[in-house]
């Protein structure tokens, strides 16, 4: 019985050869077509999310090296592979047979060669822009960032709220600012933001005199912690720490994401522009951003505004820079 089960198995096993060869076109096709294809279908773009050209070549080249691996594993595994390779050279399966081979071997290869080398010349199939516009909407244009410049009866609330020692943080920070409390009880809650223009409303709030200018100073230190919290958890993989897009994702992306500490980026731009495209992300953006192929995700679907707002503030902090004056003020 076992003997007929071996004799079953010998007479439906494949060649190393063609297996190895059905191994690479299978995991070729997977990484071209299906891993896009199932991209497609989990994220419900109306696009898939091609594997880049270079990515395809690694994957290929780990591939080819496994199946040498495999091959050469022992001089058995290396006569079985080479069998039908020496019997093809040797035209035991025909002369014609092996010239046909051979002659559309030689084709695909001037092709591919061919493709490689020859110039070419296209016309864009759209205007490329890298600060896509059209559809930006002309309310936007004329906003300001909130949280760097806070209202009055915000810095006052503020002031109560230093008062009481119970001052409103985002829920993203306030679990960490409620650990370092709870090891500085005797502290005042601020306490934990030890920059100059905390240290002086502090010492003003001891002293019973606050001035509006200070507090105010003090609620934008406030807000500019929040939001380098905020960057870091929402936007640091791709931008990076020093936001001039070297985040440890960034070069998984077709077209890397934007240098903020580029003159030509986030400089040359209003802060609502700047808002609109975080808030809209890559599927938010006109035809001819199209060749761009942004992937920063809509954030208006996971931040709140005041969120936003305060990421903006951060990554202009960061990078050193200002955002640029609307041409009406």
């Amino acid at each position: 019985m076992a003997k007929r089960a071996g004799n079953i198995v010998a007479k439906f096993r494949i060649n190393r050869f063609w297996s190895a060869l059905i191994t690479l076109v299978v995991i070729y096709a997977i990484v071209k077509w299906l891993i896009p294809a199932v991209s497609r279908w989990m994220t419900d773009l109306p696009f898939p999310l091609t594997v880049p050209g270079e990515l395809i070549k690694i994957y290929m080249i780990l591939a080819v090296v496994a199946m040498i691996l495999l091959v050469t594993f022992s001089q058995k595994h290396l006569d079985e592979f080479l069998r039908p390779v020496l019997k093809f050279l040797r035209a035991e399966y025909g002369q014609i047979p092996r010239a046909v081979v051979l002659l559309l071997i030689s084709l695909v290869i001037g092709y591919i060669t061919y493709g490689v080398a020859v110039p070419t010349s296209e016309t864009p199939i759209s205007l490329r822009i890298q600060h896509p516009s059209s559809n930006f909407p002309k309310k936007f244009e004329d906003l300001k960032n909130p949280a760097a410049d806070p209202p009055e009866a915000e810095v006052a609330a503020f002031i109560e709220q230093a008062k009481a020692n119970d001052i409103a943080l985002i829920a993203q920070v306030a679990t960490d600012v409620e650990h370092w409390l709870e090891e500085n009880p005797d502290g005042h809650m601020l306490s934990f933001l030890p920059t100059a223009p905390v240290k002086k409303f502090l010492a003003e709030l001891d002293s019973g005199e606050v001035s509006m200018a200070t507090a105010k100073a003090a609620l934008i230190e406030k807000n500019l912690f929040e939001g380098r919290a905020l960057y870091a958890m929402n936007c640091r993989a791709c931008h990076g720490d020093s936001v001039s897009g070297d985040g440890p994702m960034a070069d998984g992306f077709k077209l890397r994401p934007i240098n903020f500490t580029d003159n030509g980026t986030i400089e040359t731009i209003v802060e609502g522009y700047t808002f609109w495209r975080v808030m809209n992300g890559g599927p938010g953006l006109p035809v001819e951003a199209t060749p761009w192929d942004s992937a920063m995700p809509e954030w208006k679907l996971s931040l709140t505004e005041e969120e936003r707002w305060k990421i903006i503030m951060a990554e202009y902090d960061l990078a050193e820079k200002t955002p640029r004056i609307p041409e009406g003020h």
